[in-house]
């Protein structure tokens, strides 16, 4: 590993210092010819995904041989800032079995997206800009996911959002654009508090910030925790419980689960490109990842805290999947399954156990299997999406259909992803949900029958878009312009997500998973329960024949069954109304109850009372100002006056 010192810096720095270079000169240096910018941008993404993937693959392949166990590894770590001998910021790279799986899926989506973006933003003003923004996400993420202590990842959790919110604000003219972009940046900043108050509550225990020291294990506890915070309560509550929670919604708000699930649908604003990496790969997995990462916390100190969030995560998925059966908006409809996608990687984390034995570790190995896939077929469908709005100019349904004639790549590489997303055989999506809803059976039979149903309701309402995009309409609103294939530089990308999407079950072509990412490190062999797969196909296959029925070919049935379900229909399509009840909390209750109030005291008592010693302080000043008359003989007996007051003191004492 010491090898991989040198190169590693590579992976931080390169897309640093591509955001340097294209956001102070990329606008003054390639004025004439903006796409010198996106090509910069993309080789320095490549060598970046080169160097990621030789890391990856080194460290699965050969690191491992002969030992069934990773270890984990401190490439680099320099000190930042030192507060105590123990308590130490540092900035460095670590090195185990999630982490560079996160340097694949990372690289690996951030580079097609740099391919896809140079036909897809062609032309567009802030094309410089764009690609110094993708160059400091890919950066963010990846200091967040190779963190060797919790407040450096706290650190690149922030300039995650930052990004986002510039990616999210890109087109800042329009003003759905920047209250899309204020509305993310304030949900997440919310969430991000809970989760710096919950890491200054672990570090105050523990007196670390480290990685290594806060997960190590020992005769089945997480030691330094277990040591330093074992019996401490707070309110009756377990202080270790809240801290963990508080952490866990940081990772809530960074990954859209319900409450804080709001911003994503409207960060659809930003370029179609950005939303594939904000809600594939990137950001909204990043709080799967903190939990991973802080997994044995979880499990043996704060295994309470760790059943809320399977509930949390089971709501969130019924929740977001009931949705997005209802909205007209393609790449709104790709949102919010990936909030309920998201959801359910937090739920198979919720499952698990620690010790590989048995399977016992099989919802964390599942949940980072599912993280993987998940990331290349649901980029590949937003990247599909941008195609198809590229070519009809619209994201509305009702502007799509029988598009599979003009789009033939988008056509198979989004039915692909389609299916593999609904969980069929044999494509990826298949075995790591499978895997989740094994975990799920074994541990907890209530979650097991939610995800099992929202596994129907996911082909359902990816099949009803892709009828509705590709078949359904015999007489489409777009007859007045044809639509054509998207470039070569648009398509490649699809194709190689594609290919991923097919593919990545088999661990001889892709070796980075499934048995080889355990919560304990120890790999172990899977084996598909084909009970539960075969019951879980019928139930896709149940929501892909119904989506065939409703929207294959145009007709009356899908208003009738919302005209029965009128009442659920339009609360599902409105979000149920949670942006509304959000508004009127924060303007009717907030800003227009108890906002007024405290600005009537803030003005009529706190500068009421400011003024007043400022009312005091002038009187007096104009009362001893004659003082300073600037009369010598006035000066001369005041002066004898008190040297006459201060003897006969001095006497009379």
């Amino acid at each position: 590993m010491e090898a991989f010192a040198s190169i590693s810096h590579i992976i931080l720095a390169l897309p640093f210092l591509m955001f340097i270079f294209l956001g102070l000169c990329g606008n003054k240096l390639f004025k004439s010819n903006p796409n010198v910018a996106g090509w910069i941008g993309t080789a320095g993404l490549s060598v970046v995904a080169i160097v990621s993937y030789y890391i990856a693959i080194q460290y699965f392949w050969f690191e491992g041989k002969g030992s069934d166990s990773y270890q984990q590894f401190v490439l680099f770590n320099y000190e930042w800032l030192k507060m105590t001998d123990n308590l130490v910021i540092s900035i460095g790279f670590m090195l185990d079995p999630i982490s560079a799986m996160m340097l694949v899926v990372i690289s690996t989506v951030s580079l097609m997206v740099h391919i896809y973006s140079l036909g897809y933003m062609h032309g567009e003003e802030g094309f410089q800009r764009y690609y110094a923004v993708l160059s400091l996400f890919t950066f963010a993420m990846m200091g967040l996911v190779v963190a060797t202590n919790i407040f450096q990842m706290y650190i690149f959790w922030e300039l995650v959002g930052v990004s986002s919110f510039l990616l999210i604000s890109f087109y800042f003219i329009k003003p759905s654009a920047v209250a899309a972009a204020k509305k993310a940046f304030i949900v997440t900043r919310f969430a991000d508090m809970f989760f710096l108050v919950g890491i200054l509550i672990l570090s105050y225990y523990t007196n670390t910030f480290d990685f290594l020291k806060l997960t190590a294990v020992s005769d089945g506890h997480a030691t330094l925790v277990n040591n330093t915070m074992c019996g401490m309560t707070f309110m009756g509550l377990s202080v270790t419980s809240i801290a963990m929670f508080l952490i866990f919604l940081g990772g809530a708000g960074k990954s859209a689960m319900f409450p804080f699930h709001i911003w994503l649908p409207d960060a659809m604003e930003g370029p179609t490109p950005a939303s594939a990496l904000i809600h594939a790969a990137t950001m909204v997995v990043a709080g799967v990842f903190l939990v991973a990462r802080m997994f044995p916390v979880y499990f043996f100190e704060a295994h309470d805290v760790l059943t809320i969030i399977g509930y949390i995560g089971a709501f969130t998925s019924l929740f977001a999947a009931i949705i997005a059966c209802t909205q007209t908006d393609i790449k709104r409809v790709l949102a919010f399954s990936t909030i309920s996608q998201i959801a359910y990687m937090f739920v198979a984390l919720a499952v698990s156990g620690y010790a590989s034995e048995h399977e016992e570790c099989l919802g964390y190995t599942a949940s980072m299997w599912h993280l993987f896939t998940h990331a290349m077929f649901k980029a590949c469908l937003f990247l599909g999406a941008g195609c198809i709005i590229h070519a009809v100019h619209s994201n509305e349904m009702n502007a799509m259909g029988n598009l599979r004639k003009f789009m033939p790549i988008a056509h198979i590489t989004f039915l692909v992803s389609c299916l593999a997303i609904a969980g069929i055989l044999p494509f990826s999506g298949f075995f790591s949900k499978d895997e989740i809803l094994v975990a799920a059976f074994e541990h907890d039979k209530v979650l097991y029958a939610c995800q099992a149903f929202v596994a129907g309701l996911t082909a359902f309402y990816m099949f009803r878009l892709y009828f509705r995009i590709f078949w359904y309409s015999e007489n489409p609103a777009h007859e007045h312009h044809t639509p054509h294939e998207a470039p070569m530089n648009m398509n490649i990308p699809l194709i190689v997500l594609s290919v991923f999407t097919c593919f990545t079950w088999l661990d001889k072509v892709f070796p980075f998973f499934p048995e080889k990412i355990t919560a304990d490190r120890v790999g172990y062999e899977l084996e598909t329960n084909w009970t539960i797969a075969i019951a879980s196909i019928l139930v896709a296959v149940v929501g892909i024949a119904i989506a065939w029925v409703l929207y294959k070919v145009k007709n009356d049935k899908p208003d009738m069954i919302a005209g029965k379900v009128k009442c659920l229909y339009i609360s599902a399509s409105h979000r149920f109304y949670i942006d509304e009840i959000y508004l009127f909390i924060t303007r009717k209750i907030i800003f227009g109850g108890i906002c007024v109030a405290i600005a009537w005291f803030d003005r009529h008592i706190i500068d009421g009372f400011m003024n007043l010693l400022a009312w005091i302080s002038r009187e007096l000043s104009y009362d001893i100002r004659d003082v300073q008359s600037g009369n010598v003989q006035q000066y001369a007996m005041g002066f004898l006056l008190g040297v006459l007051a201060i003897a006969l003191f001095a006497i009379y004492y």
